[in-house]
């Protein structure tokens, strides 16, 4: 390769094993897990160890006027990690330690590289708990949970990321290191620019460090599991169980196609005839079994075909975990469905109001059979978030243009339920035109402003978001 200053510059400030610039390598770091999103070819991939390196890395792509694009672990699903061309893909990932835990102040001090179940299982040892808990949190890292304000299953009772940050410190445009928040469990002085900085999708700014609030660790969960004719009845379920004023601390919804799909990747006995399961969890300590019973008369309401319990905590582990198997099962669903591993998913990301889930469920449904392509549902019915996954075959243009039509429908369909374009995945490549229809013209441009006030060059992970 030619001599090239730029990278003698990050060479000189991380050293030689630090900097990237295998084909390979390069090529593997170029894209998420985001299917039909366009990623470039990147100049190098950097792999700081400190925030300073961080600092290093911006101020001498700022100088060459060469993009930065940051990136976690690169487990995201609307290609806000994807590479543009010739860009510094700045990983955070060798930015691993957990930096503090403080039981009595219930926080914890990590760095943008440590693993959403790492830092479980480490705070799980002072009886304390991290809720969110996104479906790749085995491999996602804090940094990119707090880049996307990820979501989880948990959340239906205790919030997304957002609700979990109390602090941050940011590497800005300039290479100036910002420090926002607090660790006190008050504190309101000045603008809120923590939560400015969570979901921005790494166009603001390099996350360095975050501060976390912690909880005591949950009482003991009681799980069931509801069968359902229609997904529509699943739905008219979620929406009784907001109606009644129950808190389940976990409400996922699976549809026949997930059903199918998990049970060919991993066989558990799931019921495959099934439209729709519905799997709920409570963890409200003396009241659970009570409260467990009122979900179950709700379902059954709602006209669940069975509604049991699981017996003991092994058997609600294995159902939980038939639900994390979901996205590689579908993977797997797609790459059957179509010949020489060409089959793709492009995966929706439409939150909607508890009361319009029943409509979602049932225009997805619409939706599949007008565009002629399988659509299997799953997500976080609590909430009201769901993920249609749309199957596509990536070497026949037709089936493409039709799953994108699928997919545009969805997002047609969601904002007009009063809902929003994404819950949880952030909006990356995949949902910046959908961004501007459900913000407007006013809220996009406040979008730029602020945007051009944080990096006036544009360098930060250009053509993401807005």
């Amino acid at each position: 390769m030619a001599a090239n200053p730029l990278l003698d510059e990050l060479r000189a400030a991380l050293g030689d094993a630090a900097v990237l610039t295998d084909p390979d390598l390069l090529r593997v770091h170029a894209r998420d897990e985001a299917d039909l999103c366009a990623a470039g070819t990147p100049l190098v991939v950097v792999r700081p160890r400190s925030t300073g390196e961080v600092a290093a890395v911006v101020r001498a792509a700022g100088r060459h006027g060469v993009p930065v694009v940051p990136q976690g672990a690169r487990t995201g699903l609307a290609g806000a990690a994807n590479a543009v061309d010739g860009a510094v893909l700045l990983s955070t990932v060798a930015m691993d330690r957990i930096v503090e835990i403080d039981p009595v102040s219930r926080i914890a001090v990590v760095q943008p590289g440590v693993v959403n179940a790492t830092l479980a299982g480490a705070v799980r040892k002072h009886q304390l708990w991290y809720p969110p808990d996104p479906g790749s949190w085995e491999s996602s890292t804090i940094g990119g949970n707090v880049a996307t304000n990820a979501g989880g299953m948990c959340c239906v009772k205790y919030g997304v990321t957002t609700e979990y940050v109390l602090g941050l410190e940011v590497v800005l445009a300039s290479g100036e290191v910002l420090r926002t928040g607090r660790r006190t469990a008050k504190g309101v002085a000045g603008y809120d620019l923590t939560r400015l900085f969570v979901g921005s999708e790494g166009t603001l700014g390099v996350i360095t460090e975050v501060t976390l609030a912690l909880r005591p660790a949950p009482e003991e969960s009681l799980t069931l599991v509801a069968v359902f004719p229609t997904t529509a009845a699943a739905g008219t379920a979620v929406a009784g169980i907001a109606e009644r004023g129950l808190t389940p601390s976990l409400l996922e919804l699976l549809d026949r196609t997930h059903l199918r799909a998990i049970e060919a990747y991993r066989p558990m006995g799931l019921r495959t005839d099934a439209e729709a399961l519905l799997l709920a969890a409570v963890d409200t300590g003396a009241r659970a079994a009570g409260d467990l019973a009122r979900l179950a008369e709700v379902c059954e309401a709602a006209g669940a075909d069975e509604v049991y319990a699981a017996t003991d905590a092994t058997e609600a582990a294995a159902l939980l975990q038939a639900r994390r198997l979901a996205h590689p099962a579908m993977e797997k669903f797609a790459a059957d469905t179509f010949p020489a591993g060409n089959g793709g998913l492009v995966i929706d990301d439409v939150a909607v109001p508890r009361g319009a889930l029943a409509a979602l469920l049932d225009g997805v449904a619409r939706i599949a059979a007008e565009c002629a392509v399988p659509i299997g549902v799953v997500g976080h019915a609590g909430d009201g978030n769901m993920h249609p996954n749309i199957v596509v075959d990536r070497a026949d243009p037709a089936s493409v243009a039709r799953g994108r039509r699928a997919f545009d429908e969805i997002m047609r369909l969601g904002l007009e339920l009063g809902g929003t374009c994404t819950g949880e995945h952030g909006v990356g490549l995949l949902k910046r035109d959908w961004l501007a229809r459900e913000i407007g013209p006013v809220g996009v441009r406040v979008h730029q402003a602020i945007r051009a006030a944080l990096d006036p060059a544009g360098l930060f992970n250009p053509g993401k978001v807005c």
